[in-house]
C-alpha cells in the first residue's frame, strides 16, 4: 500500500481592478496567512502572473512549505469557470481572452481553479455567510462593475459558457449610458461606482442648491454616502435615483428566479438605508405581486476581502488534486 499524506492548506486568491489578495487557508476555514499587492501595477498579464507566482511561493514557505499547499482557487472578475480564462474583462487592465488558469498551473505545478467573482462570492455566502443554509438565493456584487450569482435548489447556476448572472450587463434605459463593455443602457452604468458618481453630477447640474458634494475634489460612492450622513439633500437624492433603478433591475431578476433573498456584497453596498431603503421600495413596486413581500434583501455582514479569499479557498477544495511533483 502507498503511503499517502493529505494536503490540509489550500490558496485562495481575489482579483479585483485595483488589488489582488491571497491567503493560506486551511481545512476548517481558518485564515493562517494573507497578503496582497496592487492589480494596476501591472498592465502587462504575464508580468502580473509572475508576481503572482511570486507572492504565492513567498507566503507558502513562510508559513509551512510550498508542498502542504494542495490547490489554488481564484475569484475574478470575467472569469469562466467553464473556460479557466478572463474573457474580455471590461474593468481590469488587460484585454482579450486571458488562460490565466493554465498559466498559473503551468507555473506552480498544482491544481489551479477560477471563477467569476461573483460566484465566488456566492460560495462565500453559502458556506461562511448570509445564504448559510440556504438552497434558493441571489448574490449582488456592488462595485467598479456588478456581477450576481444565484443558486437554485443548493447549486450555483454557472450557464453554458460560465456566465450566468451577468446583470450588471442587462439593459435597463434604452439608448442609455455607454457602459464599458461597450453596450449602452446597463445597469452597471446606473447602479456601479462609476454611474453613481455620474448620477451624483447630473444631480448637481440641474439644481443650484448647496452640497457638500460640490467641494470634493474626487467623488466616491463612499464620500458621497458621507454627505448623506450629514443630511445633503442632494447626495441623498442621489442614492434615490441609483435605488429605483437598482430596484427595477433586481425585481426582474427575482421575478425570474424567485429567491429566498437577495445578498447585496461589495463596497456600494455598504451605502446603508440610503441604498437600500429605495432600492426596497422600488423592488416591491415592480416584482410580480405574488413575490411582494416574500424576499429578503439583505446586506452581507461578512468583510467582503475575507469572505472573496475564503470563498476562493472553497473552490480550491472542490478542483481535482494535481501535482508535478508527485
Amino acid at each position: 500500500m502507498q503511503s499517502t499524506t493529505i494536503k490540509r492548506k489550500v490558496i485562495g486568491i481575489d482579483i479585483s481592478s485595483e488589488h489582488t489578495t491571497l491567503a493560506i487557508v486551511d481545512i476548517r476555514g481558518n485564515i493562517i496567512a494573507q497578503s496582497n499587492f496592487s492589480t494596476l501595477l501591472y498592465p502587462d498579464v504575464n508580468e502580473f502572473v509572475a508576481r503572482l507566482t511570486e507572492e504565492v511561493v513567498n507566503l507558502s514557505e513562510a508559513n509551512g512549505g510550498y508542498e502542504t499547499i494542495r490547490s489554488i482557487g481564484i475569484s475574478c472578475p470575467s472569469a469562466s469557470i467553464v473556460s479557466g480564462c478572463i474573457e474580455n474583462p471590461p474593468n481590469l487592465p488587460w484585454k482579450g481572452v486571458i488562460p490565466l488558469q493554465a498559466m498559473l498551473r503551468d507555473r506552480m505545478g498544482i491544481a489551479v481553479a477560477i471563477s467569476n467573482d461573483a460566484h465566488v462570492a456566492a460560495l462565500g455566502e453559502k458556506i461562511y455567510g448570509s445564504a448559510h443554509g440556504m438552497k434558493n438565493f441571489i448574490v449582488i456584487c456592488m462595485g467598479v462593475g456588478l456581477g450576481s450569482c444565484f443558486y437554485s435548489n443548493g447549486v450555483s447556476h454557472e450557464g453554458v459558457s460560465g456566465y450566468a448572472g451577468e446583470i450588471g450587463h442587462t439593459c435597463v434605459v434604452d439608448h442609455g449610458r455607454k457602459c464599458g463593455c461597450g453596450l449602452e443602457g446597463c445597469l452597471e452604468a446606473y447602479v456601479g461606482a462609476n454611474g453613481i458618481i455620474q448620477t451624483a453630477r447630473e444631480v448637481m447640474a440641474e439644481s443650484d442648491k448647496p452640497s457638500l458634494m460640490r467641494d470634493i475634489e474626487k467623488l466616491t460612492p463612499r464620500k458621497i454616502k458621507e454627505c448623506c450622513d450629514k443630511n445633503d439633500v442632494l447626495a441623498i437624492e442621489v442614492f434615490r435615483r441609483t435605488g429605483y433603478i437598482f430596484g427595477i433591475g433586481l425585481a426582474t431578476y427575482a421575478s425570474i428566479v424567485n429567491p429566498e433573498a437577495i445578498i447585496l456584497t461589495g463596497g456600494i453596498a455598504h451605502a446603508g438605508k440610503w441604498l437600500t431603503d429605495p432600492t426596497q421600495e422600488s423592488f416591491e413596486k415592480h416584482v410580480f405581486h405574488n413575490m411582494r413581500g416574500k424576499i429578503k434583501l439583505v446586506v452581507t455582514e461578512l468583510n467582503d476581502h475575507e469572505r472573496d479569499v475564503l470563498g476562493a479557498s472553497a473552490l480550491a477544495w472542490e478542483v481535482p488534486e494535481y501535482s508535478l511533483f508527485k
